[in-house]
């Protein structure tokens, strides 16, 4: 059974903020099937953000528009159908294997308490697929490593056939075969993504597009290629960046002498 992928959604933030000071108004557009980066300090409100594209939480103030369409003015359900998240905490208590996991990506598709049908099945046998995940299906959550269930949940996500894909640091408990395999996947689904990401290096060739945070701050948003630089790397973590070849850095501390790099 062959079935179409869904078209990607086109994402804007307009002047978005949360909380007393935690996100300040936040404006970015993300033309569809880009993949948008947010980089910042813990703190800096990634998180935060994230949870208003995914209706966690509602804007304090301005909007968040999915194809110029606000998302608290659609129903939830139609929200669950065109956006998946991929979050930090991770279910390990309770008994649920990990294909009937995968099978809840499935859930806002289907109508009352219907099973799930052939495409159901086959959706969920290609993301356990794409995921190599197939060994572990019968396997209970709880039994799982870290780095397993984060590849779970990507796959949920993947068999939900979301329009857009928010991703909260999606290579945590990763080994590097895994999170070089997922950023590949998630990179190739063709459709929009917003990741927070903490490795600087693995950001080009992964993101178009970053937004940075500083203190719920947005000081730069732009192509990768613009805004990751040694400046913005200094202003927004605190320290030094040295480049070491294409789309690779070197860090150190300012105030620490014994950091100095080795030529």
């Amino acid at each position: 059974m062959s079935c179409p992928d869904p078209a990607p959604a086109a994402l804007e933030l307009d002047a978005v903020s949360w909380g007393d000071g935690i996100l300040r108004p936040v404006s970015v557009k993300v033309q569809p099937g880009r993949v948008l980066g947010v980089l910042g300090p813990n703190g800096a409100g990634k998180s935060t953000l994230l949870r208003l594209v995914y209706r966690y939480h509602r804007p304090r103030t301005g909007r968040v528009l999915i194809d110029g369409a606000d998302i608290h003015a659609m129903p939830q359900r139609h929200v669950a159908r065109r956006v998946a998240a991929v979050l930090q905490e991770q279910p390990t208590d309770f008994s649920l294997t990990v294909a009937e996991i995968v099978a809840l990506g499935r859930a806002p598709h289907r109508q009352g308490v219907s099973g799930l049908s052939d495409r159901d099945h086959h959706l969920v046998a290609h993301a356990l697929d794409r995921l190599d995940l197939h060994g572990l299906s019968h396997r209970t959550m709880g039994a799982l490593s870290g780095g397993e269930r984060q590849r779970v949940m990507v796959a949920r996500a993947l068999a939900q056939e979301p329009a857009l894909v928010v991703l909260d640091e999606p290579t945590n408990h990763l080994d590097i075969r895994h999170q070089l395999q997922v950023l590949r996947l998630v990179r190739g689904l063709g459709i929009t993504v917003v990741a927070s990401l903490h490795d600087l290096n693995l950001v080009h060739g992964f993101a178009d597009d970053l937004l940075v945070l500083e203190n719920g701050h947005p000081p730069a948003a732009g192509a990768t290629a613009d805004v990751l630089t040694p400046d913005l790397i200094a202003r927004a973590f605190g320290v030094r960046a040295v480049p070491r070849g294409p789309a690779r850095f070197d860090f150190a501390l300012f105030d620490d002498a014994q950091m100095e790099l080795a030529e």
